[in-house]
């Protein structure tokens, strides 16, 4: 067996593991891949309990003992995908260069490319500074849990590779925006629909109301855009409902205007005075937006990437956010959509492109190598 044909057959193994981000018992076994695969490497291992119901996290180091800021990767293994849909809806296959199954793009080949990177430059001492991998079981819902582990690594980083898959064709994401969630109640006064219909006062009727007031805040020339995915309320056909909930999803391109959102959605008042309204959350991600340090960044990567005869470009700014947008935010060069190539993350549809992995993972290597 070839090296590359193991290589493959491990991540085989990685998607065979699914994992949803609360399914705590299928990300740990994840968790467990990940240390079963370092330990014949020069590698240290913290495992951090899970907190709230959710898997643990994996903090690994390599490299010069030294007290320079380290390389920081991060990687996450949990996925959207529930536990059964490799067997009824998504089954692991390959088609030419295509490999299917839940979690493949969004974000298992990258984490897995990106830690035999790290292991290999481990093993060979090439490491131009200290290097630091953090694997995490929650992005998928937000990072709740591990925003501060994030932040507290991420601020003492010299620099930041994230393994999200890439973008439009293997393009490399340098900006995302920042992502708001709130949570809204509206509470009414139930009646019969029949025989006291004048005496209610329908919550779904004012929660249109406040959802077209909240549609209305999209700006695409400022890259702002307010989604409300769901909504539920009511208990029955023949009662006006006294109580509707529905969440706001926010993405915006700066901090101002995550601000400026924030505060108008908080600010939702109700349209008359027999209505009572609550509305909880916040801006869930900072913006990332492209700095200097970022922008040099990439231009590395991309002349690392030429070695290979890989063209790395840079993507616009993309609406999804991810653990980059911690690090970024604390003003620390970021790099994201460093992972694998492909498409269809979070449908049942996802692949990743085999022919990708080569190239992307030397690239890793490299950077590790010679970021100074």
């Amino acid at each position: 067996m070839t090296a590359a044909s193991a290589s493959l057959d491990t991540l085989l193994a990685w998607i065979r593991t699914e994992s949803p981000t609360r399914e705590a018992a299928g990300v740990n076994r994840m968790m467990d891949l990940v240390v079963a695969h370092v330990r014949e490497a020069p590698v240290a291992v913290e495992r951090i309990p899970g907190r709230e119901g959710l898997g643990d996290s994996l903090v690994l180091r390599a490299g010069p003992r030294t007290d320079a800021p380290a390389i920081l990767l991060m990687s996450h293994l949990d996925t959207v995908h529930p536990v059964g849909t490799l067997a009824r809806d998504l089954p692991l296959r390959i088609e030419d260069d295509r490999l299917y199954g839940p979690g493949v793009y969004d974000m298992k080949g990258g984490a897995f490319f990106a830690l035999e990177a790290f292991c290999d430059v481990a093993r060979r001492g090439s490491a131009a500074r200290p290097l630091c991998f953090l694997f995490t079981p929650d992005e998928e819902i937000g990072s709740p849990t591990t925003r501060p582990i994030i932040e507290a690594l991420g601020s003492r980083a010299a620099c930041v590779l994230v393994t999200e898959p890439a973008r439009d064709g293997g393009r490399i994401v340098t900006a995302r925006k920042g992502v708001g969630r709130f949570e809204v109640h509206v509470e009414g006064r139930p009646g019969h629909s029949g025989s006291a219909h004048r005496e209610g006062r329908n919550a779904i009727y004012e929660a249109a109301r406040q959802i077209l007031s909240i549609e209305a805040m999209t700006d695409y020339a400022r890259g702002i855009t307010t989604t409300v995915g769901q909504i539920a309320g009511g208990t029955a056909p023949n009662t006006i409902p006294q109580h509707c909930r529905f969440p706001v999803d926010l993405r915006v391109a700066t901090v101002a205007d995550g601000e400026a959102l924030a505060a108008r959605i908080l600010g939702l008042a109700p349209s008359h005075p027999d209505f009572r309204l609550a509305v909880t959350g916040g801006m869930n991600r900072p913006p990332y937006e492209l700095s200097e340090g970022t922008a040099k960044l990439f231009a590395h990567a991309r002349a690392l990437a030429a070695e290979v005869g890989l063209d790395l470009v840079s993507s616009a700014m993309t609406g999804g956010g991810s653990d980059g947008n911690f690090t970024a935010a604390l003003g620390v060069p970021t790099l994201d959509g460093l992972g694998i190539d492909g498409d269809g993350a979070h449908t049942l549809q996802e692949y990743g492109l085999i022919s990708s992995i080569a190239p992307r993972r030397h690239v890793m290597m490299r950077l590790l190598e010679t970021l100074q």
